[in-house]
Formats: C-alpha cells, structure tokens, sequence
C-alpha cells in the first residue's frame, strides 16, 4: 500500500505500532480476508453499523467466525430498538465503504463502540483500516485504548450470517 490511511497516521500519533496487510478490495467478508491473508477468523473482526433508537450509530466489532446478537446487544446497551443499519445507512452515517468500515477511522466522529468480548483472549486482532482492502493488524490493549471500546458479551458461532435477531 502506497498511501498512508488517516487510521495509520491517527495510530502513528498515538504511538501505537500496527501491520498493514493488504488484499482485493473485491473480497468484503472477514471470512474471505482470513482466508486469503491466513490467519484464524478469530483474529479478523469486522465492524458492523447499528442505529439506536434514537436513529444515532454505534459500532460493534465481532470475530468474523461469529454472528452478532442484536437483542443481547440491545440488552447490554438499554436500548430495546437497536437494530442493524442497512449498507446504505452505514455507508451514509460512516462516509466508508461496507467491507472498509472502521471504528479507527472513525474515532473522529465519536460513535460509542463495542467490542465482542472474545477479543480479550486475544493479544492482537486484525480490523479495517478504513478501506477495502487493508486491514491494520494491532493489539487488543490499543485498540481498545484508542477507539473507547467497551467489551460486550453480544455473539454466538457462526452460521453463515452476520447478524441474529
């Protein structure tokens, strides 16, 4: 990758050391990236968009070998109305591609984000950089401290979707 995204620089900022991995923009899935890069789905997250019940976003970033429980989120938040943004929504509300969304390019924007608590048995995890096709690889410990994450205990395995009612 030539350019250097406004994540790497907000990470470099922050003092925070991270790994550009780099792969076709045309693979979108968390599932296709762990693939193609090699490492285990447990260690890429994806980072969906939620819209509260006051039609504000939230992000939540969870392994890509789970799915998200969007009532156990709702529960664990207070908020009964939670529900998964459309890929228009999320692109609108983001101003990022589905597949390149990123709580790291995001930060900015101030939205509350969450993190599936299985990330804490982990010392590094991969997640967007901000656009298709790169991934930043970091440590649980900054990304937490720079995004604000809060853990949730909010997935389940894997079926073949991203999210559960």
């Amino acid at each position: 990758m030539a350019k250097k995204l406004n994540s790497m620089r907000f990470l470099d900022s922050e003092g925070v050391s991270y790994e550009v991995l780099d792969f076709p923009d045309t693979i979108h899935s968390a599932q296709d990236v762990a693939e193609h890069i090699g490492v285990a789905m447990s260690e890429v997250y994806k980072t969906l968009v939620l819209m509260t019940a006051k039609q504000t976003p939230i992000l939540v970033m969870v392994p890509a070998d789970h799915d998200l429980h969007v009532k156990r989120l709702a529960q664990a938040i207070g908020d009964k109305k939670l529900r998964m943004a459309t890929h228009k929504e999320a692109e609108a509300v983001t101003g990022l591609k589905v597949g390149g969304i990123s709580a790291l390019a995001l930060r900015h924007r101030r939205f509350p984000v969450y993190l599936a608590d299985a990330a804490a048995k982990l010392d590094h995890l991969l997640v967007s950089a901000g656009q298709r096709g790169v991934d930043l690889r970091l440590r649980v410990v900054d990304l937490m401290r720079v995004t604000h994450a809060t853990f949730v205990d909010v997935t389940l395995p894997t079926e073949s979707g991203s999210a559960k009612a």
